[in-house]
């Protein structure tokens, strides 16, 4: 008898873990597997999961802690959440407690501001599941699928301050505006790239505002004094762009190092688009693309090898010791790829000639022509050397 009680017992028990609902983060992880193996099918219904059973444990938590504050004698208490908390511990309200640990886990408890109802609004808000509707759409893009991908893009990135990865909001940005890319709807492209910028570039920003601030003064008949953040940021914005057009690049990459990274790939996309569109704000957007670029591999460069210098006493231009440098380190050489340095460095070359700055551009173009590893913007530069043009301009909104 008594054997038959536990084999029955047992049977309970391995009935009720197995009928129980998978973590919604296995079923991420399960969905990321089959992505990266290729079944897409099997990863949307993955992380579909994933989304459907966060919701579901949420939904249950908020439940659990909504039957705790309706208690007659808890909503007595005011809306102290350190006292809701020990009441619950004490009056054994075990799912409610369970909630709350769950909540702290997620959000820092002293963000609640002691409040049970701003408890309760977070763990309704933990419902949403980013990484989920993110994962969703990167099925729906690589399937080709690219409204609902764009969709699925912009849901997660409304729910960004849920991602256990803070900075994976600028990374969904920047996927957004590839999308935005390939749809050709370039005027949504341009506002989320300026989004990043006026968000993580304070340079820019201030740079910008300073320009605008200190032209208006100019013209106005009663002076007025400029924020000094924005007076110093476009001062120190107009010397690199004078620096690199009238004493070359060597001199600027000797006086200048800005290695904001956030935005590089922000500034060099929006370079890339006003150039092809013709538009002379694409040189600024470079310029600032280019010494980011630079400032980071010459970082780079120097924590392999202390005593690095641009002016090594062999006559050699700036462009050419680091281009040496890149081509001894595999890092470098990944990163080159990632951020498009040669075609970077042609295009600024290219807006830096429609500007009237044909000098630098040759320079730049010159460099180019000198290095087999650019490829195509090699080639290119040859040809602009032999008889310089102006890029054909392409209609784009």
């Amino acid at each position: 008898m008594k054997k038959s009680f536990v084999l029955i017992f047992l049977i309970f028990i391995n009935a009720s873990v197995f009928s129980q609902v998978q973590p919604w983060w296995l079923s991420l992880e399960q969905g990321k597997q089959e992505y990266r193996a290729g079944d897409y099918g099997a990863a949307l219904l993955s992380f579909e999961d994933a989304r459907r059973n966060r919701q579901a444990a949420y939904e249950q938590m908020e439940r659990d802690l909504i039957a705790l504050l309706s208690v007659n004698e808890v909503r007595r208490l005011g809306d102290s959440l350190e006292i809701v908390e020990r009441y619950s511990k004490d009056r054994y309200y075990q799912r409610a407690s369970a909630a709350l640990q769950e909540l702290y886990y997620r959000v820092p408890k002293e963000s609640l501001n002691n409040s049970a109802k701003a408890a309760l609004v977070a763990v309704g808000k933990l419902k949403n599941y980013p990484e989920a509707e993110y994962w969703i759409g990167e099925v729906y893009r690589v399937e080709g699928e690219l409204p609902l991908a764009l969709s699925q893009f912009r849901k997660a990135y409304a729910m960004r301050d849920l991602f256990e990865d803070p900075g994976f909001g600028l990374e969904l940005q920047y996927k957004i505006s590839a999308v935005l890319l390939t749809r050709q709807e370039y005027v949504e492209m341009i506002k989320v790239l300026d989004s990043v910028i006026n968000e993580f570039d304070t340079l820019w920003v201030n740079a910008q505002q300073g320009d605008v601030l200190i032209a208006q003064n100019a013209s106005a008949e009663k002076k007025t004094t400029v924020p000094y953040a924005q007076a110093s940021a476009s001062f120190a914005s107009q010397a690199m762009t004078r620096t690199l057009e009238t004493e070359g690049v060597d001199r600027f990459l000797s006086l200048y190092r800005y290695n904001n990274s956030l935005v590089e790939p922000a500034h060099r996309r929006l370079g890339f688009f006003y150039a092809v569109t013709g538009r002379p704000s694409a040189q600024q957007h470079l310029i600032f693309s280019f010494l980011i670029q630079n400032s980071i591999i010459i970082e780079e460069i120097i924590r392999r090898q202390y005593n690095f210098t641009l002016d090594d006493d062999s006559g050699r231009p700036a462009l050419t010791i680091i281009a040496d440098n890149i081509n001894n380190n595999p890092l470098l050489l990944s990163y080159i790829e990632e951020v498009e340095y040669y075609k970077t460095i042609y295009y600024l070359a290219s807006s830096l000639y429609r500007n009237g700055k044909s000098s630098v551009a040759r320079n730049l173009w010159s460099f180019l022509a000198t290095q087999p590893q650019a490829g195509e913007w090699q080639n290119r530069a040859i040809i602009q050397i032999r008889s310089p043009y102006l890029e054909p301009v392409v209609e784009r909104p």
